[in-house]
């Protein structure tokens, strides 16, 4: 049952009940899933680890070098089965990382009701705060988060952008830009991985391709074998690029049906596919289902991008994907976006509702 608006009120805020060190209320404990039980320390298996120098450098022009290609294959063959790598060599200082994890840390560390300026409006997507509920049967995040839109850049709305600490604004700028360039250079890899012109799926983003920051902060749980930090779900974009923590692990991954630990590694990118990317290859690159856990002892935080296409803009297979051995398998859409979101919050697999 969809909600009109944000009914379910709850007497005090994740980071309230963490700090008390109370019992999670029953809005954040998990029921049965379908994703398996709520283990926060699986087992460690092999991450793949991907030199995206190797993309981007003008000499290889993508192809010419047994480096270049053995690299492209590793893509290929990381983003077909686990839908995502660790991405080393991406030009991006460790300091700068730093910078990153550094104003995003400092923000979340302000008091309540300076974060509280920049909250984000009810049944509306960007700014400060916690879940949207748009159902009675939903499972809240054990996390809070500060989400913006970092480009068009005509789109930003900067009065949800924090003036404290004062040089968020400028390294987040910097940021995603980096981000959106690397973006550009995974999508023209991606294409040439499966022998296809280097703008295949880059065009079907867009002149005005979106791109979104969100901050989570996980706060200590005192239940972690009952309460996840977000809960199992695939991403809604075309490419997420993730910088974790620094230190505690969290994001797990599903593949072969197991929860996968991915590991921290402080100066590399973690990068997901998300659903678009999953229609524009009709399937042959995989859009992983993750999940954040809790832990009961340390706080962790991260900082994703989405590149996302125009939301209004029609994506589908790329037509060379397509044959008699390969059929269509998902419907073109628009406004993959919202599609994802409401899908998410039900518990339900937003794929599945495009397949044809």
């Amino acid at each position: 049952m969809a909600l009109p608006a944000e009914a379910v009120s709850l007497s005090k805020s994740v980071e309230e009940i963490s700090v008390a060190g109370d019992e999670p209320p029953s809005q954040y404990i998990v029921k049965d899933t379908c994703f398996g039980s709520v283990d926060p320390s699986p087992s460690l298996s092999p991450f793949p680890i991907i030199d995206i120098s190797l993309f981007s450098s003008p000499s290889s022009s993508f192809s010419g070098t047994n480096q270049v290609d053995k690299e492209l294959e590793k893509l290929k063959s990381a983003l077909g089965s686990s839908g995502c790598f660790q991405a080393i060599g991406h030009g991006i200082s460790s300091s700068f990382l730093d910078k990153v994890r550094d104003v995003a840390e400092q923000f979340f560390a302000l008091p309540e009701k300076e974060k509280q300026k920049y909250a984000r409006a009810v049944n509306e997507y960007e700014g400060y705060g916690s879940d949207r509920v748009v159902s009675d049967k939903q499972v809240l995040d054990w996390s809070y988060r500060l989400t913006l839109t970092t480009f068009p850049e005509d789109k930003r709305r900067i009065n949800l952008w924090p003036e404290n600490p004062n040089e968020f604004r400028y390294i987040i700028e910097e940021y995603a830009s980096k981000i959106k360039v690397l973006t550009s250079i995974l999508n023209k890899a991606m294409a040439r991985s499966l022998n296809l012109e280097e703008n295949s799926f880059l065009n079907q983003f867009g002149d005005r391709a979106s791109m979104k920051a969100r901050f989570n902060f996980y706060p200590t749980c005192s239940r972690p074998d009952l309460v996840l930090g977000v809960k199992p779900h695939t991403d809604r974009s075309g490419i997420t690029v993730l910088l974790q923590d620094r230190v505690v692990e969290g994001l797990q991954v599903l593949v072969d049906d197991k929860w996968v630990k991915v590991p921290v590694i402080p100066h590399a990118l973690v990068v997901n596919l998300g659903d678009q990317m999953q229609i524009m290859s009709n399937g042959i690159f995989k859009s992983p289902m993750h999940r954040v856990v809790t832990n009961a002892e340390k706080l962790r935080l991260s900082v994703a991008l989405f590149n996302e296409p125009e939301p209004e803009k029609e994506i589908g297979a790329v037509d060379s994907l397509v044959d008699e051995h390969r059929p269509r398998l998902y419907r073109n859409v628009k406004n993959y976006g919202a599609i994802n979101y409401e899908c998410y919050q039900k518990g339900m697999i937003a794929l599945d509702t495009v397949k044809i």
